[in-house]
């Protein structure tokens, strides 16, 4: 077969060549991810109701959830236990938790599954539970994340100067999102309008009395919020001793008990020298880079990866950022572009492992053909990863990439020990085309136990949620390019040193 390959050196050569791009072009079919799934228990479900719900809302929405997985338990016991935190995310219980910043309108769960099938089996009936609920509140459910935290899997940010013109681009964004049969809860992360109460002080009644505005508001603010005037300690604990109004007071501006102390030393109530005004405006803006910005993001509850629909939303989102006003922009976010930035700082350090790997390379080979030579088979295994990756249908992320750069150092070790042998064979006095056979046959045997032994290795590995597609990368890789190094290796030593078929 060596023999033959030397022989029809080119047609060999040729068939690789094509077969490489062949696999180039099916590395644009294999989905894109960032990091694997974890394969810890728990899951996260934030709840959320509209800007400005209060905490009572909210209380009542985390019982609703808390009687539904009491009875879940109770029906398919598939966790241990879950902790509600109310007004606020949970802390950080783990380096890669989304956190969710303190508000009023916000709970989350974490519930502690009994096993990664009974954590997938949940979290199904959990998102069937919030896609049928009709009470106005948002659940997210979540895994925890490999790598840093990204929240929503597929978001684009919006930024611009004028609000209003502002989230109506996100309104055009979010519709060609919920567009996407993959993507479900589609949202924005500020755009709703909280209850406001503006008070209108009649200033002619407020100057006869003897009140300023700045008194007015320095009562409400101790009536409503509270005023500290002293604090307790017990034991390493400080308790703040906070004056503020009653429960009456704090809910009705207007009641008739709300009295504004005046300068005679008397009182009137507060609906005397104002008037209260009821209005809304935007409870919650966000900023980046000092603009406000409006966060357009989706759940996948499926197998596409976010990179997929990011791509097949691509079109959509360029149409409209082909009409956006002069200011304002339309930025990926998401796991997408957490992957990128993963991606470059692997890719900052690939220069300087080419230089020590041509360095070593030419210490061992003392040649710059040679080492070229080598050089050219490394990339062979993407035809391997490419194949691979199809078959077994897993997507290629950071790992994967990991994987992807280890192997190309396993290829070029079987081409130096290749190279190396046939250099030897010469230098013994074989003929060049009895040497490249001769010599690839003899090498075939390490080669081979070699590769095997890796690719055996990484068997229990490929099962695994987390190192799964870089295993199936080198295994993929692997297996091809040790095939192809022996056939075709032999055919470009052939070529390069144009060594004549009959010279044996």
């Amino acid at each position: 077969l060596v023999q033959a390959c030397v022989r029809r050196r080119w047609l060999v050569i040729g068939i690789t060549l094509l077969l490489f791009v062949l696999a180039i072009a099916g590395m644009g079919k294999v989905q894109k991810q960032f990091f694997p799934n974890s394969t810890r228990l728990e899951l996260n479900v934030e709840l959320r109701l509209p800007e400005g719900a209060s905490l009572h809302a909210i209380d009542a929405e985390a019982r609703r959830l808390e009687d539904w997985l009491d009875h879940d338990k109770a029906e398919f016991d598939q966790h241990e236990h879950y902790i509600a935190y109310l007004g606020a995310g949970s802390p950080r219980y783990y380096l890669g938790l989304d956190q969710q910043l303190p508000a009023s309108n916000v709970s989350q769960f974490v519930i502690v599954t009994r096993d990664v099938k009974a954590r997938e089996a949940l979290r199904g009936r959990l998102i069937k539970l919030f896609e049928n609920d009709a009470s106005g509140v948002r659940g997210n459910i979540t895994r925890i994340e490999n790598g840093p935290p990204v929240g929503y899997p597929v978001q684009f940010r919006v930024s611009g100067e004028d609000i209003p013109t502002l989230q109506r681009i996100a309104g055009e964004v979010a519709t060609a999102m919920r567009a996407s049969p993959e993507l479900s809860n589609v949202n924005v992360d500020w755009s709703e309008l909280s209850k406001a109460v503006e008070i209108e002080i009649d200033q002619d009644k407020a100057r006869l009395l003897g009140v300023s505005s700045q008194d007015l508001a320095a009562l409400l603010n101790m009536s409503l919020n509270g005023y500290t005037v002293t604090s307790y300690r017990e034991g390493q604990k400080t308790i703040d001793v906070v004056l503020r109004g009653d429960r009456q007071e704090r809910a009705r501006l207007s009641a008739p008990d709300l009295a504004v102390p005046t300068r005679s030393g008397k009182s009137v109530p507060l609906n005397q020298i104002a008037r209260l005004n009821y209005s809304f405006e935007s409870g919650l803006v966000w900023r980046r880079d000092r603009q406000p910005t409006i966060t357009v993001r989706g759940n996948l509850y499926g197998t596409t990866q976010p990179a997929t629909i990011v791509a097949a939303l691509q079109p959509q989102i360029d149409r409209i950022v082909a009409e956006l006003p002069a200011g304002y922009r339309i930025v990926t976010g998401g796991s997408v572009e957490e992957s990128a930035k993963g991606s470059g700082s692997v890719m900052a350090g690939i220069p300087i492992f080419i230089l020590v790997v041509v360095t070593v390379l030419m210490i061992q080979l003392q040649s710059v053909s040679r080492v070229i030579m080598v050089l050219l088979t490394a990339p062979l295994g993407i035809i391997g990863i490419a194949l691979f990756l199809l078959i077994f249908r897993q997507p290629f992320g950071f790992m994967a990439l990991l994987g992807t750069i280890a192997l190309f150092g396993m290829i070029m070790r079987n081409s130096v020990i290749l190279v190396d042998q046939i250099e030897q064979d010469m230098a013994a006095g074989k003929p060049r085309c009895a040497a490249i056979i001769e010599s690839t046959v003899r090498r075939f045997r390490p080669i081979v136990l070699t590769a095997a032994a890796a690719v055996l290795a990484m068997v229990p590995l490929s099962r695994n949620d987390f190192f799964g597609p870089m295993a199936v990368a080198i295994m993929g890789g692997l297996i091809v390019a040790t095939a192809l190094t022996l056939l075709f290796l032999p055919a470009l030593y052939a070529a390069w040193y144009k060594v004549r078929p009959d010279s044996a």
